[in-house]
């Protein structure tokens, strides 16, 4: 017991471990919205026969693309969904029956209260053996339950096994169930240490099944502790240079910051109320605090409407000054998900009331415009192309704000250095 607390205090201390890279990350929590969102589409898109017949170009690829960006954890969360023509799997693509039982297995899950429901859930649909829909889909159900289902995956397996001694394998539904009980049991012993949400324990065991550290002996073993406790020391000295890689990820959360920056100045120097995102009104920034100068609650019209909570944490958005109507919103993706700032957008365009928002901007680094139009390309997004989303580069951004602050009016400044998506 001793042992296993040394081992979860030196992985939150550790720079490179999953808890201070992913689970502590942001970002990870601004996700969990816009892949339930993405989630309630492909519900949609199967109930209105009109999901198709094929992965690529789905809107279930598009929401599993999302989580498979979400660092090293989700690494090939997609491979479990992608077609294998010669085995004919998973067959949720041209099998109509099968696909929509997948469809009602979603939108029960989204609904459940409880674990005991998901659980329901879960083996109504095991026992329809649908051939290659196996437990890689938890990952699907952790977005939606993180306090209920932890994420699945091959090293997460592995770790558990390693620390425990068991035997779960991959592949069957009953063998995550088990491999869930003995997490939650885990999880419950070392709460202190470890949160009520999944992804802390499961980041835990996947920092052990990927070889990050060696699982404390079993038994009162002196020669194997000993050993133990010098791979733990071992592991303390490779977070140093590992902690190279995060002072990186910190320095892209400084310019992300550095541009929420500069669009909250422009859109007050051309006469705009600003809302910065919730989570980041309280970041340092130019002496102050981000949020200094903006508005404290999001305008009445836009509090009330069903995506205000998505809304919250769009990165920065320009309100008409008295009446307070949106007039754009900007989402910065220096190195996070682009899929999720889309929806986030898209979530005040169509909720806002007339959907009066005249302008849409990811503003990202010049080397990822093409990311930006790939997404934007999505089959997903397709519907609401009319809203005229537009791509805003750093360069563009930084050369010429001072100029639109002193000169512009509106949003033609802006306009005028936009790309057409």
């Amino acid at each position: 017991m001793q042992t296993l607390e040394t081992l979860i205090r030196h992985w939150r201390d550790d720079s490179g471990g999953t808890y201070r890279t992913w689970f502590l990350w942001e970002e990870r929590l601004k996700n969990f919205r816009s892949i339930r969102r993405g989630l309630q589409t492909v519900v949609k898109e199967i109930e209105a026969g009109s999901f198709g017949t094929q992965y690529r170009g789905s809107s279930l690829e598009t929401v599993v693309h999302s989580i498979a960006e979400q660092r090293q954890i989700f690494k090939g969360a997609d491979h479990a969904f992608l077609w294998k023509p010669k085995l004919r799997i998973p067959d949720i693509y041209e099998n109509p029956d099968h696909q929509r039982a997948f469809g009602r297995f979603l939108d029960t899950c989204a609904c459940c209260t409880g674990g005991d429901d998901l659980i329901r859930a879960i083996r109504e649909l095991d026992r329809r053996a649908i051939k290659g829909l196996g437990p890689a889909a938890a990952n699907l159900l952790y977005f939606l339950h993180p306090t209920h289902m932890p994420p699945f995956n091959t090293a997460i397996v592995n770790g558990y096994n390693a620390l425990t001694g068991a035997k779960v394998k991959l592949g069957k539904w009953e063998e995550y169930l088990a491999l869930r009980e003995g997490m939650l049991r885990l999880n419950g012993t070392h709460r202190g240490l470890l949160s009520n949400d999944l992804g802390a324990v499961a980041g835990l065991l996947f920092d052990l099944g990927s070889g990050r550290y060696t699982p404390p002996p079993r038994e009162d073993d002196g020669a194997a502790l000993s050993a133990w406790q010098a791979d733990l020391a071992k592991v303390r000295e490779e977070s140093a240079s590992a902690s190279k890689a995060l002072a990186a990820a910190r320095e892209g959360d400084r310019t992300h910051i550095e541009v929420q920056g500069w669009l909250r100045d422009l859109g007050r120097a051309l006469g705009f109320d600003v809302w910065i995102a919730a989570n980041d009104r309280s970041r340092a920034y130019a002496g102050g605090r981000l949020g200094d100068g903006c508005l404290d609650t999001l305008p009445p019209g836009i509090a009330g409407t069903p995506g205000a909570d998505a809304v919250r944490l769009i990165d920065v958005v320009w309100f008409e000054r008295g009446t307070l109507a949106p007039a754009a919103a900007f989402e910065v993706e220096h190195t996070t998900s682009i899929y999720s700032g889309i929806v986030r957008m898209l979530d005040l365009a169509l909720g806002a009331p007339e959907r009066a928002v005249q302008g849409l901007y990811l503003v990202a680094p010049d080397a990822r415009e093409s990311d930006v139009r790939d997404q934007l390309r999505r089959p997903a997004f397709q519907a609401v192309s009319h809203l005229n989303m537009r791509y805003l580069p750093y360069s563009e951004l930084e050369r010429h704000r001072e100029a639109m602050a002193r000169f512009g009016q509106g949003l033609r400044a802006v306009e005028a250095i936009a790309r057409a998506l």
